[in-house]
């Protein structure tokens, strides 16, 4: 009687903790959202990821795809705007190149007055570099042979174009006549609809073939010396012309922000009532420096952190940030006068991306060029506390009415999320998903 009495208690203790550890060992994503550690506990770089983006085996050790026996023509990609628009631009413009088998002329970076910019792609990358890690991938040329090199190319804009644009229909008839094309590429073309050749190409010359000149890369080393160690590299976009862009009002700015902002703003004016409240809702308002000190705040990153300002001229109300982080270091203040004074947009941008993507941990309030080049090229060299700061988590908060500890534990849920699953930390073209 007795054993028939603990055989069946026996059996359901073994069944229950059975289940009980299937239940754990198979649902690590909801058991690890279930706890909420008290902001303070520890930083967010301490929580364990569930997936990493890396480069894709098929790009990186594929077998490359003979080209053709004949080229089709040649293509010049002309790129605007900033460095890493101009950089974005060029990469699929390579891809395209590859994709319509054509020679690839180098680019033309346009001189921009705005960004106070005369520098050409030959100031900012390593030519050599790049046409020697492309072999295989495209065709490039320094020069043209002279029967092209005398005229124009035949100029293809497509930046315009959306939906279901097809650079093979569209583009590809006027290489075959003119033999010589300058291309700027579609905003929203879908790369997933290039083969696979086309797309290594674009890949290779985005993570693997451009490589800062020797002088730039000498001085953006030693800047990135000179930063206190380790540090967190933080993408702050607070200034005029972004805020007048995005078409948000503000209050609380000191006069002189909120003189420059209407300086910037021309036509574009702020908009108001339930409009404004609705488009900061979606997260289209920048954040400022104060509110960006307090989400890093909220993700329990030390007021002694040591933080690189990668940030454009003219940053406003960066008191905000520097009266609760005091350890806050500038290009500005870390380079010589002379160096600073002499530098062009271009190349103070590429001395940001350098730092960033060789810093300890990077950070962005914003979600632009630079931030996708950045955090790309930081998942392909495996460095993963990469984090981009929530307009939209942080509007939807405050208009909720959430303040204090509250707002700081939500503030910290979301990013928290974000960080775990690796939202944002590369794009998809190139690299992808490992759980982990």
């Amino acid at each position: 009687m007795i054993k028939l009495t603990v055989k069946p208690v026996f059996v359901s203790i073994i069944l229950g903790l059975s289940l009980f550890l299937a239940v754990v060992l198979l649902s690590p994503y909801t058991t690890f959202l279930s706890l909420s550690p008290s902001v303070g506990e520890s930083d967010i770089w301490s929580v364990r990821r569930l997936v990493e983006w890396r480069p894709c085996k098929w790009w990186l050790h594929g077998h490359l795809t003979p080209f053709p026996p004949k080229s089709n023509g040649y293509i010049r990609v002309d790129c605007y705007g900033g460095l890493n628009q101009m950089r974005r631009d060029f990469c699929d413009g390579v891809g395209v190149a590859r994709l319509l088998n054509a020679t690839l002329v180098l680019p033309k970076f346009e001189v921009a007055a705005y960004w106070n910019e005369s520098s050409d792609f030959a100031d900012i990358f390593d030519v050599d570099y790049f046409i020697q890690h492309m072999d295989g991938f495209v065709k490039v040329v320094k020069e043209l042979p002279p029967e092209i090199s005398s005229k124009e190319p035949f100029h293809v804009d497509c930046s315009k174009r959306k939906g279901q644009f097809d650079y093979v229909e569209s583009v590809l008839p006027a290489l075959l006549e003119h033999k010589y094309i300058s291309l700027t590429p579609a905003m929203s073309q879908r790369r997933d609809r290039y083969p696979r050749f086309a797309k290594a190409a674009l890949c290779q010359a985005c993570y693997g073939a451009l490589r800062l000149t020797r002088s730039l890369q000498k001085k953006a080393a030693e800047l990135l010396e000179a930063i206190p160690k380790p540090f967190l590299s933080l993408h702050l976009r607070f200034e005029p012309d972004m805020v007048a862009y995005s078409q948000c009002e503000y209050r609380g700015l000191s006069p002189t922000s909120m003189q420059a902002i209407e300086a910037a703003r021309g036509d574009r004016k702020p908009w108001t009532g339930e409009v404004a409240r609705i488009w900061r809702r979606r997260g289209k308002c920048p954040l400022t420096p104060n509110e960006t000190a307090l989400i890093l705040q909220a993700l329990s990153i030390p007021t002694s952190t040591n933080i690189y300002l990668a940030a454009g001229d003219g940053l406003m109300e960066i008191e905000g940030l520097t009266s609760v982080y005091t350890n806050v270091v500038t290009k500005s203040a870390l380079l010589t006068g002379e160096d600073f004074t002499r530098m062009h947009g271009n190349t103070k941008a590429a001395l940001d991306y350098y730092v960033s993507i060789n810093s300890d941990s990077y950070m962005a309030t914003y979600f632009g060029n630079m931030d996708k080049m950045v955090a790309a090229m930081r998942a392909f060299k495996g460095l993963y506390k990469t984090l981009f700061l929530s307009r939209k988590a942080f509007a939807e908060f405050t208009y909720q009415g959430l303040e204090g500890k509250e707002l700081m534990q939500a503030l910290w849920k979301v990013h928290r999320d974000d960080f775990l699953m690796g939202r944002g930390s590369a794009l998809p073209d190139c690299f992808c998903e490992f759980k982990l």
